[in-house]
């Protein structure tokens, strides 16, 4: 099987699980952002921000739980598919914390590499604040510099997607796809 994992990323807010959604209606198989369920499930036992109060432990259930949805993917027979947040993700997080955090995450980053990353950018237009996003505009601005850093880092060729509607975001993911 030669499914070609595409990362959607971006820093918080950007359109990236709108994005995959539609991606998904599209009839495309798409692997969700799990950082939401993370925190809500964290929220169920009284920890209201289990990134702000114990990181490395939330970073970690983010990391088990992207490598596995890495894995997902090995025995697809489809020619995409598509994650919102790969697991650069995480170390990038931690970076923009100041957080030590094991080798082993950078190991992760290492051994699971996905084929092509499209970038989204902080747009002020669409950012919104709820219960799990918590972070300003501002803050997703500084997440947005760790996120492009870390995936260099890796050796990952940014694609970066244009603001538009949906349909015109969907549209020039799926040209691009075409083209390489």
């Amino acid at each position: 099987m030669n499914t070609k994992r595409i990362l959607i990323i971006g820093g918080p807010g950007t359109g990236k699980s709108t994005l995959i959604t539609a991606l998904e209606e599209k009839g495309h198989t798409c692997f969700h952002e799990i950082s939401r369920q993370v925190t809500a499930a964290a929220q169920k036992k009284g920890i209201e921000q289990l990134f702000l109060t114990q990181p490395l432990l939330f970073s970690e259930l983010l990391l088990e739980g992207r490598i596995q949805q890495f894995n997902d993917a090995e025995n697809l027979d489809i020619d995409y598919a598509f994650y919102d947040r790969g697991i650069p993700d995480v170390a990038a997080y931690m970076d923009y914390t100041g957080d030590n955090y094991p080798d082993m995450f950078r190991e992760a980053c290492k051994n699971h590499t996905y084929d092509v990353a499209f970038m989204l950018a902080p747009w002020k237009e669409i950012y919104e604040q709820d219960n799990e996003r918590y972070e300003s505009f501002e803050q997703a601005q500084k997440i947005q510099k760790y996120l492009i850093s870390a995936y260099e880092s890796y050796n990952y060729e940014l694609i970066n997607v244009p603001f538009g509607t949906i349909s015109e975001r969907v549209s020039f993911i799926l040209n691009t796809l075409k083209t390489i």
